[in-house]
């Protein structure tokens, strides 16, 4: 993660990594360039009701903003293509998954289902920097909800802001199986690739997409997921996912997933790290007392 002092600098490498201009910046936010430029040359800082305008035209997080925006700024991390802060180097990486385990049980009120189409909307726009997003995908996303509400969720800061969420779906055997042999990309899923989890002898959860703006969220996001499948009474479900970011691989090691498939790591063309692979398992064993 770099270090930012000051929202100038962070507003600098945005543009940069957005190949925008500092006028396409200010059309963007209606405003002047010349207020972009005090902006970024730390002259003046940002009003409240244009810092909204940024975390929504941006997508960067509202504490990021306004821990930068301010007479004395608080220095923070921040990773473009992990899109997280942190307020320490100590807090940069996610802790050992035992850290998870033994913390389980620490929740918190900011967390809901999906139950908006706004919900639905900022997180399309927010994946579409690491995934390839399809027409059809706001219907699929819609299903899961109606199917399986208990892991398709969306965290939030104290104000209210988009800080996180979880895209889990609900799959048909047969979809599974063509997304292990790579018949069909996850973007290739429809409505009728999913189906009630109650239906299957052995439920399967795709993990379409869990990602957090820092990794407090994260923490609590995760751990909501890990109570529900710890919680219900069939325990023969399998988990699958294809993330494409570096940094939950490890972790998802460590609680038992493994990887089946690697695809090609790179840069997309946003500029940001990807490695995908098809990783699948489930959480029993780490979650078993007996393994404390």
């Amino acid at each position: 993660m770099k270090k930012y002092n000051v929202i100038g600098e962070l507003l600098i490498d945005y543009r940069k990594l957005q190949n925008m201009s500092q006028a396409e910046f200010a059309s963007r936010l209606n405003v002047d360039i010349r207020t972009v430029q005090r902006w970024e040359n730390g002259s003046t800082l940002i009003k409240p009701d244009k810092e909204e305008d940024i975390v929504m035209e941006t997508l960067l997080p509202y504490q990021l903003v306004r821990n930068l925006n301010a007479s004395v700024p608080i220095p923070t991390y921040y990773d473009f293509s992990l899109r997280k802060y942190s307020l320490s180097q100590l807090t940069n990486k996610l802790p050992h998954a035992e850290w998870f385990k033994r913390n389980l049980e620490i929740a918190t009120k900011r967390i809901r289902t999906l139950d908006y189409d706004a919900d639905i909307d900022y997180i399309v726009r927010y994946m579409k920097y690491h995934k390839k997003i399809t027409k059809s995908l706001k219907a699929v996303i819609k299903e899961a909800v109606r199917l399986l509400p208990e892991m398709n969720l969306i965290i939030t800061d104290d104000s209210g802001f988009y800080s996180g969420h979880s895209l889990i779906f609900p799959l048909r055997p047969e979809a599974y199986q063509k997304l292990k042999s790579q018949e069909i990309n996850e973007q290739d899923l429809t409505v009728n690739d999913l189906i009630h989890h109650k239906k299957l002898d052995r439920p399967i959860f795709f993990g379409f997409d869990i990602t957090a703006d820092s990794n407090d969220n994260n923490f609590y996001i995760s751990s909501q997921l890990l109570r529900y499948v710890r919680d219900k009474p069939n325990q023969q479900y399998l988990f699958c996912s294809i993330p494409i970011r570096y940094d939950n691989m490890d972790l998802s090691e460590q609680m038992g997933l493994r990887i089946i498939w690697e695809g090609e790591s790179g840069k997309n063309e946003y500029g940001l790290d990807v490695f995908p692979r098809f990783q699948e398992g489930n959480f029993r064993n780490f979650l078993s007392e007996d393994n404390s």
